[in-house]
């Protein structure tokens, strides 16, 4: 499992940051859309 792992640190960093960028990005896109469901049951 370990020699899967690149030995530079900075790819690590990298790929740290892009993965917690979609997982954020992810998160937003979820939150917006439900709000946005609550808001059109809530014209009714």
């Amino acid at each position: 499992m370990l020699d899967l792992l690149p030995d530079d640190p900075v790819i690590i960093v990298v790929v740290v940051i892009l993965l917690s960028l979609i997982f954020f990005s992810y998160m937003l896109v979820r939150r917006t859309i439900l709000e946005f469901r609550e808001g059109m049951d809530g014209d009714r």
